[in-house]
């Protein structure tokens, strides 16, 4: 299926700062974008890399001696959900899981699996198979903790929600993916563009890792799983916010958008909680990058701003121990 994106951002700047963003929609085996437009209002240099894992596209840039910074992204992108009968998903032995997978089993800054072994056990732990489970458990952070905009804020964690019974989409995605792991289920947090969220914003949901497939789940049930374009994957939030800011500067405003591309209405049927019951859904697999493509990438120069990107080219050196501290990741949530 084929989604036109855009996001729009609004900066204040108040001096000199590095400002690094992840808007871009990820090329996966299940995820191409078939044309795509990067601009920044005023012109600034800035570069594109990508994660080591291949689970993020970031872009780099430095405001110098701007006063304001407008940041424009528009994409054409298909995705294919892949759709298959969920009775026959095991459980794979932690033995056997592919060790890019691991890291997805252990506690992590918002996800404390740690702290909530005993709720996941005791509300979860008789349920018998691990597809089984991780849908209970969206079913049970929906009907237990409500969506409210507002209620928390950027250092909010998963134990914070259970405690709390309220949040936003970042807050439910955190929630389920540490019960999965307190459940020895490896999870992920997923963060992209949604077809059909009022009001439109960036939404954040979970994957987890079931019978050898990453599988898509979304507690606020607030779109379809079918209508996800995939920005970025991570351990939790921190490792996909939006905007992550060196600096002194303030987002003011935002824009996001993701709808069906023309021609693609008649076709599209999206895929809801309901539809779980026998169908489990995959967004990707987020196959591991070939290293010699990721060579190709190192070799690459920076790109410069306001041009079409096509490419993603390789990293400059991290920052010297001068730099000065970030300000808390800005990762805008949906406010319906």
């Amino acid at each position: 299926m084929r989604f036109n994106v855009s996001s729009q951002l609004q900066y204040k700047i108040d001096g000199p700062s590095t400002l690094i963003l992840n808007i871009h929609a990820l090329r996966t085996p299940s995820q191409s974008i078939v044309s795509e437009q990067f601009q920044l209002d005023p012109i600034l240099n800035y570069e594109e890399f990508v994660s080591a894992s291949g689970e993020n596209r970031f872009i780099r840039l430095e405001t110098g001696d701007a006063k304001s910074l407008r940041i424009s992204y528009n994409a054409e992108v298909d995705v294919n959900a892949q759709v298959f009968p969920s009775a026959n998903l095991g459980g794979v032995p932690v033995s056997q899981m592919h060790r890019n997978v691991i890291p997805f089993l252990f506690p992590s800054r918002y996800c404390q699996s740690d702290r909530l072994y005993r709720l996941a056990f005791d509300k979860f732990g008789n349920i018998p198979t691990p597809y089984e489970k991780v849908v209970a458990i969206t079913d049970w952070i929906h009907n237990n903790v409500d969506y409210t905009p507002g209620s928390t804020n950027s250092q909010t964690s998963a134990f914070d929600s259970v405690t709390q019974r309220e949040g936003v989409c970042r807050d439910f995605a955190h929630l389920g993916i540490a019960l999965c792991r307190a459940l020895t289920i490896p999870a992920r947090y997923f963060s992209g563009y949604a077809y059909q969220l009022q009001p439109p914003d960036f939404h954040a949901c979970f994957e987890a890792y079931i019978g050898g497939q990453w599988l898509i789940f979304d507690a606020t049930r607030l779109a379809p799983l079918n209508g996800l374009v995939r920005i970025g994957t991570g351990r939790d939030a921190a490792d996909t916010a939006i905007g992550t800011i060196f600096g002194r500067m303030k987002l003011e405003s935002i824009s996001v958008m993701n709808d069906l591309a023309p021609g693609q209405e008649n076709s599209y049927k999206p895929i809801t909680r309901e539809d779980l019951e026998v169908n489990a859904v995959s967004l990707d697999s987020l196959a591991p990058q070939p290293q010699n493509q990721r060579d190709q990438q190192q070799n690459q120069p920076p790109v410069q701003g306001n041009a079409n990107q096509n490419a993603a080219p390789a990293p400059a050196p991290a920052n010297n121990n001068n730099a000065p501290a970030p300000a808390p990741a800005q990762e805008p949530a949906p406010v319906s």
